[in-house]
C-alpha cells in the first residue's frame, strides 16, 4: 500500500474516536509498530490533530481538518497576506491561532532547502513588517510579466539600507519567506531578494529585455 493511501486510512481510523493502539492499527494495515509510528508523527507535523504517545495510543482532537489542497503562487501570497495582517492584531488567541496556521503552512508546503542559511535568519520577528513587504508582492509581479525594472530599497544583513534597481525575474516561497531573484544593476550580479525585507518599491519607466547572462535561465543559485 502506498504510503499516502495509509496515511488517509489511518486517520480514518483515528476519526472513528476513541484511543487506537499503534500497534492495533499497524495489525490493521498489515505493516510494522515502526511503520505506524512514522506515519503518526508524519501526520503530526503536517498539522494534523492528533493526541497520545508511544505505548499508550492515539486519538484525534475535534477539530476541522482539510483534503490535501494545492495552492497556486496567488493563492499562496493571498493567504500570507492575511496572515501577516492577522498576527497583528491585539487578540493573542488570533495571533496564536495565525502563528499555528503559519507553522502548518510551512511544514506541508515545500521541501526546498536554503543552502547559505545564515542568508535567510530572521534578525527580527518573523513578521516584522511583512504586511508591508507582502504589499509590494503586486508590483513585483507585474512587473516580471511585463519585463520592466524596480526601483528598491532594501534592508539588507545587519539593517544596512540600500537602494537598488534591479530586473525582477521570478517570486518563490520559501516557507515563511517569500524572494524575488532578479539581476541587480548596481551589482551586476543575481540577486535573490526577500520580500518582507524590501522598505520601498517602485516601478521604473525603463523596461529590459532578455540578455544572454542576465535571464532567468542564466541564474544558478
Amino acid at each position: 500500500m502506498p504510503r499516502s493511501d495509509r496515511l488517509f486510512d489511518i486517520m480514518q481510523v483515528l476519526r472513528t474516536g476513541g484511543i487506537h493502539r499503534a500497534q492495533d492499527i499497524a495489525n490493521q494495515m498489515g505493516v510494522s509498530i515502526r511503520t505506524i509510528y512514522r506515519d503518526i508523527d508524519k501526520l503530526i507535523a503536517a498539522g494534523v490533530p492528533i493526541e497520545g504517545s508511544r505505548g499508550i495510543g492515539y486519538s484525534t482532537q475535534d477539530r476541522v481538518t482539510l483534503p490535501p489542497l494545492t495552492l497556486t503562487q496567488s493563492e499562496l501570497e493571498v493567504l500570507n497576506l492575511g496572515l501577516a495582517i492577522v498576527v497583528e492584531a491585539t487578540d493573542p488567541d488570533l495571533r496564536t491561532a495565525a502563528q499555528s496556521l503559519l507553522d502548518k503552512i510551512e511544514t506541508g508546503s515545500t521541501e526546498q532547502s536554503i543552502d547559505t542559511a545564515d542568508a535567510w535568519k530572521f534578525a527580527r520577528s518573523p513578521f516584522a513588517d511583512t504586511a508591508r513587504g507582502f504589499s509590494f508582492m503586486p508590483l513585483i509581479r507585474a512587473a516580471i510579466k511585463a519585463k520592466q525594472k524596480l526601483a528598491i530599497t532594501y534592508n539588507s544583513k545587519g539593517d544596512r539600507i540600500t537602494t537598488r534597481v534591479i530586473r525582477p525575474l521570478l517570486m518563490e516561497y520559501w516557507g515563511r519567506v517569500w524572494t524575488v531573484t532578479a539581476w541587480c544593476e548596481q551589482r551586476e550580479a543575481f540577486r535573490v531578494f526577500r520580500v518582507d525585507l524590501i522598505e520601498n518599491a517602485q516601478a521604473r519607466p525603463e523596461m529590459f529585455v532578455d540578455e544572454i547572462g542576465k535571464r532567468l535561465a542564466d541564474y544558478t543559485p
